[in-house]
């Protein structure tokens, strides 16, 4: 046993700095959130600015986390999420539109919507069928009210913004890198953030010489203003010889982290009601 080699897992290393990026994002939502339309005015909306000044109203005043979430009666983490925003505007959440057939023609509508404002919906569809359109007018009409013709995307969700950060650079779509592109120009404060987590990624396969790679992350990250990446590196300094060899050591420990789960399934589809003799016993039949 003394000759045991602690090694850290691999999949919580990355799952730890996923949570890091995504509350960076949600921190810095009223700046990337620019890049796409204003999302639509709604009684939601106007009730979440208002929960969201009366969050900050409070903790402007001193009152604790756990005490606004009593005096308010949101959910503890609705008062987290609000802390996290700088601004009342960001918690309308962006409509999400699929793709419809009047997606190609964007450009040729919003030409003639530019000449002519009043131009009626009709004389568009004319002119977009002789460019052979194979949808109806009404398709058209609803895609026109959403104002999916007058710019190019709808606002992108936190969730989704961290999904394109967290992707492989040779993984993601032309779209999505001209998504995230826009995004990280409209936010200067986060334009560290992508080569943060695509850097990250690389010592996580294991090669010599990665320790010295994840030190220079540390370092990196320590030299930008990313309060949420800065809490990363403080974990990994507290448990650094475990993390030393998970870049360079082939092992892991997903075996173990399979019978946990394994066991814990089990556990549940007792409800709590089963002793401990009768769980081993459905562990050992498994």
């Amino acid at each position: 046993m003394l000759d045991a080699v602690q090694v850290a897992d691999r999949w919580h290393l990355w799952h730890n700095l996923a949570e890091a990026v995504i509350k960076e994002v949600a921190a810095h939502s009223s700046c990337w959130d620019k890049t796409g339309p204003p999302p639509r005015e709604g009684i939601q909306a106007q009730t979440t600015r208002q929960r969201w000044r009366q969050v900050h109203d409070l903790l402007d005043a001193g009152v604790g986390l756990l005490e606004c979430a009593h005096r308010l009666n949101p959910a503890p983490n609705t008062v987290k999420r609000h802390t996290r925003i700088s601004a009342p505007e960001r918690p309308t959440r962006a409509p999400k539109y699929r793709p419809t057939l009047a997606d190609p023609y964007r450009e040729h509508l919003r030409h003639h919507r530019e000449l002519d404002p009043t131009v009626p919906v009709q004389t568009l569809f004319a002119k977009i069928t002789q460019l052979d359109y194979p949808g109806n007018q009404n398709l058209l009409y609803r895609s026109i009210t959403q104002g999916r013709i007058a710019s190019d995307r709808p606002a992108i969700s936190p969730r989704h913004l961290d999904r394109y950060l967290l992707t492989g650079p040779d993984r993601p779509k032309d779209h999505q890198h001209e998504r995230l592109d826009a995004a990280v120009t409209a936010c200067p404060e986060t334009t560290a953030l992508p080569g943060l987590a695509g850097d990250f990624a690389t010592p996580l396969t294991p090669t010599t010489g990665n320790e010295l790679r994840l030190t220079g992350w540390i370092d990196q990250a320590r030299s930008e203003d990313l309060p949420h990446p800065h809490a990363i590196t403080h974990g990994l300094e507290l448990d650094r010889d475990a993390v030393n060899t998970t870049p360079t050591y082939p092992f892991h420990n997903r075996r173990t982290e399979s019978v946990n789960t394994k066991t814990k399934t089990t556990k549940r589809q007792t409800h709590g009601h089963a002793t401990s003799p009768l769980l081993h016993h459905r562990i050992h039949l498994d």
